[in-house]
């Protein structure tokens, strides 16, 4: 029996706008043949469907969308697993909407053929790729948790065994620190770990690539600074804490010492509590500490104003008289505002800050050196460039052989910091630098017999992947998961055609990393672009590792923010989320798990699960609330 007719719909219309889409889809199939053909047994349905994805999403497809919504057919919105399937589905279905009553559908042009896959086939083929790239699902929640390893994990077991204990089901290895004798104890920990608690723990081994990094600064002069903590009208609320100790017993100084001063040790013995030092402070300013405790490693004292004091310095307590011994350099930071120059040069000289008169007006500008050569050439007058993860932009306004003068346009109000070893991005400028350096060639063989993912940093062509298969080749199936990390904005606009590259080894993945992406194609357009990498990977069926700064704070600092948390639970439609290190890592492991428990029963990639929910079932407890009160009686019996 048909269903009923609608006159009020042009059924005619969209079965000819759906027949289209499918005509696309089987076109670029045909056409991209030859690419099909290399793919590997493994990915070849899920090469086809990403195909016909590719095809579905080279149209604007809202205002049909928007059509088969409002006739009650499906909208094509989660397609991504089975996507002519989906169609071929939405096809048959109008064709009985558009049969008058006692007609025949015709149901040509939906033929089963090798490229169609169902729902339960395309969920299927998801889950097999997860598995046999990062590992079954743990039970009652769906990700893996991937922790990042701090060097101290080559030393200390126990850090490792509390984090596959606490849940951790991948362990991440940069290849940009330590070495690979720290690498080997890691993974020799790991192995303990998992077989002291039972779990299954994969390795991720994360290649370095060829990160631009500003360079070496110069350091800063010996001196420290000696500062109280003041509330917002100048008053101190506390004094500054000052460790004094024997310069001939070096030790760390106290967390607490604001300062911690080297000085002679039979002088400092004769100290006691209540004794004040006086000094000449750096700019000749007259200053006092108090001795407020003393014990046998030294004595704290406590200073009310703020004082500069640097090697060489005479404290005084009545008659007796010692100086200040050595004090580390400086921090080695550049202080840049809005409007300032900055040159970067290929000379490898250590940056240093801008040179000022007495006004304040810069003499020299400040400069700082950067790790790739191959900036200079490619970089143009007018591009964009920021530092250290976006904390500080800039323009390029002038290039010459050896230097760029940089226009400094955003920091944070007051003015940024910049320090050697940060990040360079220059998200409009095409680098021709390859993915593979040869240290990472170095590392790949280590990692191809020690790691089950390696991560190929700023890919960002076919040609970066068909290396990496290359050095891979020799090892067969049993070579480790290549791990596309799409960190840039070359490396997303050309996510599709690597993939159907990696696709052609036995397995691969996807790592979002969000820190350098985020800068790369903007701050507001990051949850547009995750999101799109997040379809095409569920369309090739290929899992997603969402990666940099998920519960940060609570790693870092022992408290997630609210953000944080909801940020986590979003992560929860891929299938592994990274959390990099920090002094609370542990704790931020069992957090993660407990808020991927709790999303388990309502969401499966974009698909709501429509669990129960506890709300829903407690309002007939509480319906009663909403009757109206029964009228209050009023007068006499």
């Amino acid at each position: 029996m048909s269903a009923p007719h609608r006159p009020d719909t042009d059924w005619a219309t969209l079965i000819d706008e759906i027949q289209a889409v499918r005509g696309d889809m089987l076109r670029l199939i045909e056409e991209s043949q030859d690419a099909l053909e290399e793919v590997h047994p493994h990915h070849q349905a899920s090469a086809r469907n990403l195909l016909h994805y590719l095809a579905l999403r080279n149209r604007d497809l809202r205002p049909l969308q928007a059509r088969l919504a409002e006739a009650g057919v499906s909208s094509l919105g989660r397609a991504e697993s089975h996507v002519l399937s989906a169609v071929d589905t939405v096809l048959h279905v109008l064709k009985r909407l558009l049969v008058q009553p006692g007609g025949q559908a015709d149901l040509s042009g939906a033929d089963r053929s090798r490229d169609r896959l169902d729902l339960k086939e395309g969920q299927r083929l998801l889950g097999a790729h997860r598995e046999s790239v990062i590992g079954p699902p743990p039970a009652g929640r769906t990700p893996a948790i991937m922790v990042t390893m701090p060097t101290a994990a080559a030393e200390d077991y126990t850090l490792v065994s509390e984090l596959v204990e606490a849940g951790m089901d991948c362990m991440r290895i940069n290849c940009a620190h330590d070495t690979a004798d720290e690498w080997a104890r890691m993974i020799d920990h790991l192995n303990r770990a998992t077989e002291q608690h039972n779990r299954s723990c994969r390795v991720l081994m994360d290649l370095a690539g060829p990160k631009v990094r500003t360079g070496l600064i110069e350091s800063g002069p010996e001196v420290v600074k000696i500062k109280p903590s003041r509330d917002p009208y100048g008053r101190v609320v506390e004094p500054a804490h000052v460790w004094l100790h024997d310069a001939e017993q070096p030790q760390p100084a106290p967390t607490a010492a604001a300062a911690s001063l080297p000085v002679d040790g039979n002088w400092l013995r004769k100290l006691k509590a209540g004794d004040r030092i006086a000094f000449k402070d750096a700019r000749g300013l007259g200053r006092r500490l108090r001795v407020v405790a003393v014990d046998r490693e030294g004595c704290w004292a406590e200073a009310r104003k703020t004082a500069y004091v640097r090697p060489g310095t005479t404290l005084r307590v009545a008659r007796r008289e010692t100086q200040v011994g050595a004090l580390p350099n400086g921090e080695s930071v550049l202080h840049l505002a809005e409007g300032d120059t900055l040159v970067i040069t290929r000379a490898d000289l250590p940056g240093r800050n801008a040179v000022r008169n007495e006004r304040g007006r810069v003499l020299t500008p400040a400069t700082i050196g950067c790790t790739a050569e191959r900036v200079f050439e490619d970089v143009h007058s007018g591009d964009p460039i920021w530092f250290d993860d976006g904390k500080i932009g800039g323009v390029v306004e002038r290039k010459r052989d050896d230097r760029l003068h940089v226009r400094i346009t955003r920091t944070r109000p007051g003015g940024g910091r910049l320090a050697s070893e940060k990040g360079i991005n220059l998200p409009e400028t095409e680098l021709s630098l390859p993915a593979l350096t040869d240290k990472d060639r170095e590392d790949v063989g280590f990692v191809a017999t020690h790691a089950d993912m390696v991560a190929l940093s700023f890919v960002n062509s076919v040609e970066d992947v068909r290396e990496l298969r290359t050095l891979l080749e020799p090892l067969g199936d049993e070579q480790p998961a290549i791990v596309l990390k799409i960190e840039t904005r070359r490396g997303f606009e050309n996510l599709a055609a690597m993939l159907i590259e990696a696709m052609k080894g036995p397995r691969c993945a996807v790592m979002i990393a969000r820190g350098d992406l985020a800068v790369e194609c903007g701050f507001e357009r990051l949850a547009e672009v995750q999101e799109e990498i997040l379809w095409l990977c569920e369309a090739a069926h290929v899992p997603v590792i969402w990666a940099t700064q998920v519960l940060e704070s609570l790693a870092k600092e022992g408290l997630p923010s609210r953000a944080e948390v909801t940020d986590a639970a979003m992560a929860h439609r891929a299938e592994c989320v990274m959390l990099n290190k920090g002094p609370y890592i542990v704790d931020a492991v069992k957090a993660l798990d407990d808020i991927f428990r709790r999303m388990h029963g309502h969401q499966a990639k974009k698909q709501p699960m429509l669990r129960r929910l506890g709300v829903a079932t407690n309002f007939p407890k509480t319906r009663a609330a909403l009757e109206p009160e029964a009228p209050v009686a009023t007068g006499t019996s």
